[in-house]
């Protein structure tokens, strides 16, 4: 009775009442525009660059490492600058850009001028990103934890109908339409999500912790474990994302690869919220190491595995996890309360997610199949040293709770954050 009196205390206070899915529907939208179409709508545009437009294997991935560039960078100012957190104008801002971003590509055949575009798209979809978890997590801290999570489901929708999208141009048209009607897309999600309420001003820390303070062990050797846990599913996750539909286009017929596109974006949609479901009954580090293992089996099975059942199932089971693993460590990240923890874990994702692509390109002369293997790999080398995170992992740590959310959330790709299972 008395938590149901603080939040409505809460709501009072920080101005006139909204239903909570107002504010996840706007947030969902944001995420939508800016990862989902933004980010990820050139996996299935790529193929049709390929055959429509004469970009080489190599080139492909150049343009994806552009983009994963500008990620970092405008998660890096993020970090550095957390009035980009509280400023409408950002928000906004970055949505035109991208939107414009997306606009332009078809403008061009020079090489050059789509890295610096897909580059801008990263960049700004980052600082979409930024905005729209912070408010997340600022706005719906005491609400349940599927509702943040239904607002990162936005990611999956924007990947879902952009996917779906592409689908239907890739028989009628070629892949500048693609590219227009994604724009389209993206600023149609814009304008959902354009009077978003940002993150509000920080509060005063007093009063933040949630009973008395009990001496923590040392979280050094577990935030080790987690921090390459997580920098190696950067590695590996984002090989999947970007060369996915090409890999199965290899060899299935021509919608299969978009077809499994759009599911991999269904998956995604109810994939936070259920995360975060299970956290109430397993361990984090359980099921870290769980949803590593079942994304490697989904990125290795087009390759090791031809046909649309195995390219469906594939889908499924990367969509149901990519996400989910985000949820999960960076949860098991301030859990630990590892100073920095959220933007340390980011950090190394993000460069996780430059290598990938490097790291692979070797590989695509020959097709994308050895490149998902060997993503596959680094995906259970990541599961290998989740395992090492379970080996006595501090789950009766006191935990913290921050009433500043833009420290931990400036960069955090993650829902809601709670203290692990006792």
């Amino acid at each position: 009775m008395r938590l149901r009196t603080q939040r409505r205390s809460s709501a009072r206070s920080s101005g006139p009442f909204r239903s909570p899915w107002t504010h996840v529907a706007q947030a969902a939208a944001a995420l939508a525009a800016g990862m989902g179409v933004g980010r990820f709508v050139y996996t299935p545009i790529l193929p049709l660059m390929h055959t429509q437009a004469g970009l080489s294997s190599a080139a492909g991935a150049n343009l994806a490492t552009a983009n994963y560039i500008g990620y970092l960078i405008g998660s890096l100012m993020g970090i550095a600058m957390p009035a980009l957190v509280r400023s409408p104008a950002v928000l906004r801002g970055s949505l035109i850009v991208l939107t414009g971003s997306l606009v332009a590509m078809p403008a061009t055949h020079s090489v050059t001028v789509w890295i610096v575009l897909r580059l801008l798209a990263g960049l700004t979809s980052a600082l979409i990103f930024v905005v729209a978890v912070s408010s997340v997590l600022s706005h719906l801290r005491d609400h349940p934890a599927h509702l943040p999570g239904w607002a990162f489901g936005g990611v999956g929708a924007g990947i879902a109908l952009s996917g779906l999208l592409v689908l239907v141009l890739r028989s009628v048209a070629d892949w500048r339409a693609a590219w227009w009607a994604s724009a389209g897309l993206a600023a149609v999600f814009a304008a959902v999500a354009w009077n978003l309420r940002p993150e509000g001003t920080p509060a005063s820390d007093a009063g933040s912790t949630t009973g008395p303070a009990r001496p923590s062990p040392r979280p050094h050797r577990w935030f080790t474990a987690l921090f390459a846990a997580y920098t190696l599913e950067g590695i590996g996750y984002i090989v999947a994302g970007t060369f996915l539909v090409a890999a199965i286009e290899q060899s299935s017929p021509g919608w299969a690869g978009s077809g499994a596109w759009v599911l991999v974006g269904l998956a995604a949609v109810p994939s936070s919220a259920l995360w975060a479901r299970l956290g109430r009954r397993w361990s984090r580090p359980d099921l870290l190491c769980a949803a590593l293992v079942i994304q490697a089996v989904g990125i290795a099975l087009p390759a090791l595995i031809g046909g649309v059942t195995a390219a469906l199932i594939s889908a499924l089971l990367f969509g149901a996890t990519f996400l989910g693993v985000s949820t999960i460590a960076l949860a098991a990240g301030t859990h630990l309360q590892f100073p920095r923890s959220v933007a340390l874990l980011t950090a190394g994702y993000s460069v996780g997610q430059i290598l990938g692509p490097l790291v692979v390109t070797p590989l695509l002369h020959h097709g994308y199949h050895q490149a998902l293997i060997l993503a596959a790999l680094v995906v259970l080398a990541a599961a290998g040293a989740a395992a090492v995170l379970r080996i006595g992992f501090p789950h009766h740590m006191a935990v913290v709770r921050s009433t500043v959310p833009g420290r931990r959330s400036a960069s955090a790709e993650t829902a809601p954050i709670r203290s692990d299972r006792p």
